[in-house]
């Protein structure tokens, strides 16, 4: 633990702290997140939390944390939590409304949605500091030669593109936006997993309605920037080793099999 070795005989101990006086980030008095670690407080230990305050259609950036789970308590308000499961290649997003929580393993590529105003969100993590890796560093640090050359696109497109992003956005779009939130924003992310939602909503269906009036109506609409959950890609396969990433991997001969077998699967579907 982070504190075997605290001394909570000394004056320096601290039991309590005012998030309040630790803001992380400010995009206005209606989006802002407010932070707590060992930093704060020192008898913390081995958690952490940000205090996340968001308005509709308000995004906390696509993200990873490279040190830490990440629990989304909903305290007041709605939203959506998106993440990619890296064994499936699925793109998930869940609802949560107050006292519900959604959970997002360590390194998992992942984004919060507010759906309502006043909006209020606990993320606690099981680290003393919580790092993180934004999607808006990987774009702006990342060469619009190598993004261009890499996925076969037009450099100056790119360099167009990603210029105004010049620095960790945390909540989106920037205060700057040309291109303000759209009144549509709770349509942004729809789940496509309802774990919430109470069944036989409506139990008197006339029994002549015809089913499946509109077949060629898409059962939601995907943020602009996210990936659509109809189009998942199948999980590609080593043609050398013939190995499936989401399949259970034992290697035929080795002479640490017991530590081998045991040992877990990282994200990109290899045992380490």
């Amino acid at each position: 633990m982070a504190t075997s070795y605290m001394d909570y005989t000394l004056p320096t101990t601290q039991f309590t702290y005012d998030v309040n006086q630790n803001q992380l980030f400010k995009k206005d008095e209606n989006n802002y997140i407010n932070s707590l670690s060992i930093k704060q407080l020192n008898t913390l230990g081995n958690a952490s939390l940000l205090d996340i305050y968001l308005s509709t259609g308000n995004v906390v950036e696509p993200h990873i944390h490279q040190n830490a789970t990440e629990l989304v308590y909903c305290i007041s308000g709605s939203a959506v939590v998106s993440l990619i499961n890296p064994f499936t290649n699925e793109l998930l997003n869940f609802p949560i409304s107050p006292g519900q929580v959604a959970n997002v393993p360590q390194g998992w590529w992942h984004y919060e949605v507010a759906t309502v105003d006043q909006t209020h969100l606990l993320a606690i993590f099981d680290a003393p500091v919580p790092e993180a890796i934004f999607g808006s560093d990987i774009l702006r640090l990342t060469p619009a030669s190598v993004l261009a050359h890499t996925y076969c696109l037009d450099e100056n497109k790119v360099k167009e593109t990603l210029a105004p992003i010049q620095k960790t956005v945390f909540i989106g779009p920037p205060a700057d936006c040309a291109t303000q939130v759209s009144p549509a924003a709770d349509n942004m992310s729809k789940p496509n997993s309802q774990p919430n939602i109470q069944p036989n909503i409506q139990p008197n269906i006339q029994p002549n309605v015809q089913p499946n009036v509109q077949p060629n109506v898409q059962p939601y609409v995907q943020m602009q920037y996210a990936p659509s959950p109809e189009y998942i890609y199948p999980d590609p396969m080593n043609p050398t080793y013939g190995h499936h990433p989401n399949a259970a991997y034992v290697p035929a001969e080795s002479e640490y099999m017991p530590y081998t077998v045991q040992r877990p699967i990282i994200g990109n579907g290899w045992r380490y």
